[in-house]
């Protein structure tokens, strides 16, 4: 199967009640199509430093930041592929480089600061990534259920849905089960725009409407607010 590795795009993200989702999806209905894999459980590996520079550094929202992280969108042992991807954002346009590795071997080389054992450009900009920070280690598994949808034009215009968000500072393994502390309450879905160019007008019209409006929300640090931040100022925070 051939995956994209690389992406340059706006993200746009909004947090929805259930009623707005309701008006969106009948909006998108004669526009967009769920994509071939449904609705798929997502799952996630952010590493950070010891001192959790990247996220302390992400949420005080600079014109650049960047993040490190493994991606599986299913169960997976140690010698599954899955994504390691490094995600970086400038002036609101996100460019995400990844490449795929048996999960035990992408895990030893960025928790070792070992090279990844393949020759390429994303490789090198990992590798950089990796030897600059240094300390890197596992610090957050997040996981969600996720529908995603794309446009019928073949546009690269896509919607996704993100739901059930849980976060969790443990088991961090993709042959793991899900579960974790919900980010999110029940009835609320995360909502992303992914477009390199703009939005269409019955989406304006849409998010108008039901006045929906963009939000900030980041997966990782509202992860980090929840279930770290307090253990890490009172001194007690646990691996």
């Amino acid at each position: 199967m051939s995956y994209q590795m690389t992406f340059q795009r706006y993200e746009l993200k909004y947090l929805l009640t259930r009623n707005q989702k309701i008006a969106v999806m009948s909006a998108m209905k004669p526009y967009m199509s769920l994509d071939q894999y449904g609705r798929t459980t997502i799952r996630n590996i952010y590493f950070d430093t010891d001192t959790f520079r990247l996220i302390r550094r992400s949420i005080e929202r600079p014109s650049y930041k960047e993040k490190l992280r493994l991606r599986s969108y299913q169960s997976a042992s140690a010698e599954d592929p899955v994504f390691v991807e490094l995600k970086k954002k400038y002036k609101s346009i996100v460019y995400k480089r990844r490449l795929i590795l048996p999960q035990k071997q992408a895990m030893d080389c960025l928790c070792s600061g070992a090279p990844l054992p393949v020759r390429s450009q994303i490789a090198k900009e990992i590798n950089y990534f990796c030897s600059y920070y240094q300390t890197l280690k596992p610090a957050v598994f997040l996981s969600y259920e996720r529908e995603a949808y794309y446009a019928r034009d073949g546009g690269d215009f896509r919607v996704t849905f993100d739901e059930n968000i849980l976060s969790r500072r443990e088991g961090f393994s993709f042959a793991e089960g899900i579960y974790g502390t919900p980010l999110l309450d029940r009835d609320t879905s995360l909502m992303e725009i992914k477009t390199s160019g703009g939005i269409p007008l019955w989406m304006v019209r849409c998010l108008t409407e039901n006045r929906i409006f963009k939000t900030s929300f980041s997966k990782y640090g509202a992860a980090y607010a929840k279930t770290i931040l307090s253990d890490w100022r009172g001194g007690v925070l646990h691996a």
